[in-house]
């Protein structure tokens, strides 16, 4: 029986989470603890790769982390961010994160719904004369890049954060008493297998994700859901439903 569950991302901020009401439903203890975290790149790091941020006209954001290295890169390097920069976002949530820094104009600003960088390219199309700043993770494939240049769109693809382990402390280790695990990315395998190695593989675990999903079944570890799927496309539903089967 499933009663305590370590979920490897941070708590939700919104007391409505789904995984709130999940744990009043089935009585279960679910701990939040990120197995990584991000790390900016220092301007030095970011130098050798020889990109100019101030040599673009627009920037395309994935993420906070994206927004906050961004800016912060920029103010380490003295550089001033022109005021007619134009900022793609792939949702609007990331969009008005921006305000942290700069003041919100509709007119520079753009947004898509999907979470996707797919469902930016008919406003990036429209303003194809721009030059396009990527600000990405140190792990990345090369779908962004195959897609922006099959619109001909001029573009730089640039790391500025890192993810690293966020390593578990000694005590978190003598007492790790979790009888199930979910996982959302391959670093979050590879940092939990990085301090357990072999000894928790009867573990019951969950995956979010292909890539993930098969850096679990590679290390070995006992994988009993994986999602999406769909029936159930975000996490909160598919463990729900898995914990309902396994009263």
């Amino acid at each position: 029986m499933i009663k305590k569950i370590l979920i490897s991302q941070p708590k939700p901020t919104s007391e409505k989470s789904p995984y709130f009401e999940m744990a009043k439903e089935f009585n279960v203890e679910l701990v939040f603890r990120p197995f990584i975290k991000v790390e900016g790149l220092s301007s030095k790091e970011f130098r050798q790769q020889k990109v100019s941020i101030v040599g673009h006209t627009a920037v395309v954001f994935t993420s906070r982390h994206a927004i906050d290295n961004y800016f912060k890169l920029a103010k380490e390097m003295r550089m001033t961010i022109p005021e007619d920069m134009k900022y793609f976002c792939v949702t609007e949530q990331i969009a008005l994160y921006i305000q942290k820094y700069v003041q919100y104009r509709k007119r520079k600003v753009f947004y898509g719904q999907t979470g996707k960088i797919v469902d930016l390219l008919p406003s990036m199309v429209k303003h194809k004369n721009e030059r396009y700043l990527i600000p990405m993770s140190d792990v990345h494939d090369d779908s962004v890049r195959q897609m922006l240049e099959a619109k001909k769109l001029h573009h730089t693809e640039c790391v500025m954060y890192r993810t690293v382990s966020n390593d578990f402390t000694e005590e978190e280790v003598k007492v790790f008493d979790y009888d199930m695990c979910v996982f959302f990315s391959p670093a979050g395998i590879n940092a939990f297998t990085k301090t357990f190695g072999t000894t928790k593989n009867d573990i019951v675990v969950a995956t979010f994700g292909p890539s993930t999903a098969r850096a679990a079944h590679e290390a070995g570890l006992n994988v009993e859901l994986e999602a999406p799927t769909e029936k159930y496309p975000s996490m909160a539903g598919a463990l729900k439903h898995f914990l309902k089967e396994h009263k």
